[in-house]
C-alpha cells in the first residue's frame, strides 16, 4: 500500500483506524483508542471508522487552517517550519508515545508507532 501522509505527519497507510474494515477490527481499534486514551470512551465502530484525513476534517492540532491560512499543502512547504505548533504537536506526539508504550503490547505498539511517530521524518518528505 502507498504512504497516505497526514499534513501532522501520521502515516494513515499504516493505522489500525484506518485499515480497519470489519466490525471486529473497528471494535477492537476503538479499545485500543480508549485504552491509550485517544478517546474518553470506547466509541461507536461509526465513530471510529476513518478513511483518512482531508481538508474538510477537524484537525486537533489546527493545521488544516493554518495550512490554509499559509496558501500551503502541506506544513514543510511552509517559511515558518518548523513552527511552535508543529513543535507542539511534536511534543504531544512524544507524550501519546510514551503513554502507547506502557499499555500497548508490543504488535499494538509497532501498529501504532508505524502510523503515528514518525511524523517529523513524514513531514519532511
Amino acid at each position: 500500500m502507498e504512504e497516505k501522509i497526514t499534513l501532522c505527519g501520521d502515516n494513515c497507510s499504516e493505522c489500525p483506524r484506518y485499515q480497519a474494515q470489519s466490525e471486529a477490527e473497528l471494535k477492537k481499534t476503538a479499545e485500543l483508542w480508549y485504552r491509550v486514551g485517544w478517546r474518553d470512551c470506547i466509541v461507536s465502530n461509526e465513530e471510529i471508522r476513518c478513511t483518512g484525513c482531508s481538508s474538510h476534517k477537524e484537525c486537533t492540532y489546527h493545521l488544516v487552517e493554518c495550512t490554509r491560512e499559509h496558501k500551503v499543502e502541506k506544513c514543510s512547504q511552509c517559511g515558518e517550519f518548523p513552527c511552535e505548533r508543529i513543535r507542539n504537536m511534536l511534543r504531544r506526539s512524544g507524550e501519546y508515545q510514551k503513554r502507547c508504550t506502557e499499555v500497548c503490547s508490543q504488535e499494538e505498539y509497532q501498529k501504532l508507532e508505524r502510523a503515528f511517530f514518525n511524523k517529523e521524518n513524514n513531514l519532511r518528505k
